[in-house]
């Protein structure tokens, strides 16, 4: 596959007339300026770029985007809580994540790290939805074993066989694999915690929760444990170097220096936590540490899928916080950076790396990196991806049809 548009890449720059190709395999095999030659697509007056890596994202949550009941505790009770609990059914299951799957491919997502719900079967079906749709993926179910309505429990025993079973399914998998999730502390005892630490442990498993994202929470996990939050996941094990925390607002800098020393990855939630009114990141505290950072969407909390609306809200909380980033960076938190703090491959338009690429339509006037990144990154009227690719296999092409729209057709191979 040869195609023709201009190029963006964190590390290749701008190029205004640029060329990709990639062979069977899905890998780039020529990266740069356009030289002549035919081509199999001419998008002249796109944008090409690595796809989008979403760092905190709940699939079940997807038909309760804009639920205004927060703050975060009341908003899980009211909202999330009771549209989780639907899982249990198979048929709600499939429906649903048939329609987030397309949400992502369509917002130019092609990597994300996934929240499911707790129950056992709803699991099969995420991960048969990521497949199916192309997607790469790290995902698995939450734990909840206690502090929630008794249909979302269930025993960290059932949680972990999950996840083994699979690790042993997925184990040969190109593009997926699977993470352990105990949702938060104050769904989880501390056995189901110890437990879900061990394993991400002894398997080398990627371990995600939340951390630190309201003041109300923080105050009910002392209340609790006895114990600061960060102290709680420490206490399980489950503060690493494949650790990811998301939100992290109302740390101390002694949470600061624990984070940093356990060189765990915070999933900023921008959009979120300005929904549910969680608070700013402290993102000079987490520079100031040298604490890697990765952008989220965190749907339902969060109200797009798109990742450029994730950027934009990192910079405007950024701004809060007195720190100004650069747009160039912005665009390596979501392809270059986060694929490599979440060890996923693409990211990159460099040779070898694979075919995760990003179609994106951009007016006549884009025609330098300051105006395509001001588009792609900040225009919240710019049109989603026009075609997604990923490992060379096209995944998305646009039809004018809303994400919520299932699509039943086969993949365009």
């Amino acid at each position: 596959m040869r195609v023709r548009a201009a190029l963006l890449d964190a590390d290749l720059g701008f190029i205004a007339d640029g060329v990709l190709s990639w062979d069977a395999t899905g890998a780039l095999t020529e990266v740069g300026a356009y030289q002549g030659g035919p081509v199999d697509e001419d998008r002249r007056g796109e944008l090409l770029t690595p796809g989008f890596v979403d760092a905190h994202v709940h699939a079940p949550q997807t038909r309760i985007i804009g639920r205004a009941t927060g703050p975060l505790l009341d908003w899980l009770a009211t909202t999330t809580f009771p549209e989780e609990a639907r899982f249990a059914d198979a048929g709600h299951a499939n429906d649903v994540y048939a329609r987030f799957t397309r949400a992502l491919v369509r917002s130019g997502t092609t990597a994300a790290c996934v929240y499911g719900s707790s129950h056992p079967t709803a699991a099969g079906a995420l991960f048969s939805a990521l497949d199916s749709a192309g997607l790469r993926a790290i995902a698995g179910p939450v734990w909840m074993d206690e502090g929630a309505p008794s249909p979302l429990c269930v025993a960290p025993e059932v949680s972990r066989d999950t996840v083994l079973a699979l690790r042993e399914r997925y184990a040969a998998h190109p593009r997926l694999s699977v993470a352990v999730i105990p949702r938060f502390a104050l769904s989880c005892s501390s056995r189901a915690m110890a437990l879900a630490g061990q394993l991400a442990a002894e398997h080398d498993l990627l371990c995600t929760t939340h951390l630190s994202e309201n003041l109300g929470e923080v105050q009910a996990v002392r209340e609790r444990f006895g114990n600061d939050y960060v102290d709680v996941y420490a206490d399980a094990g489950m503060l690493g170097r494949k650790t990811v925390l998301a939100h992290a607002i109302h740390l101390t800098e002694r949470d600061w220096r624990r984070l940093s020393d356990g060189g765990v990855i915070i999933a900023h939630c921008p959009d979120s936590n300005a929904f549910l009114g969680s608070g700013t990141f402290p993102w000079t505290a987490a520079r100031d540490h040298g604490v890697r950072v990765a952008l989220g969407s965190d749907v339902a909390a969060g109200r797009s899928f798109r990742m450029g609306f994730a950027a934009a809200y990192t910079y405007d909380n950024a701004l809060r916080d007195g720190a100004t980033l650069a747009p160039i960076d912005l665009f390596a938190a979501l392809t270059r950076d986060a694929s490599a703090a979440l060890g996923l491959p693409g990211g990159r338009l460099a040779l070898g790396r694979p075919a995760d690429v990003v179609a994106w339509p951009m007016p006549p006037w884009a025609d330098d990196a300051d105006a395509v990144l001001a588009t792609l990154l900040f225009d919240a009227d710019a049109p989603v991806a026009s075609a997604t690719w990923i490992s060379g296999r096209r995944v998305w092409t646009d039809d004018g049809r809303p994400w919520w729209s299932v699509v039943r057709e086969p993949i365009a191979r």
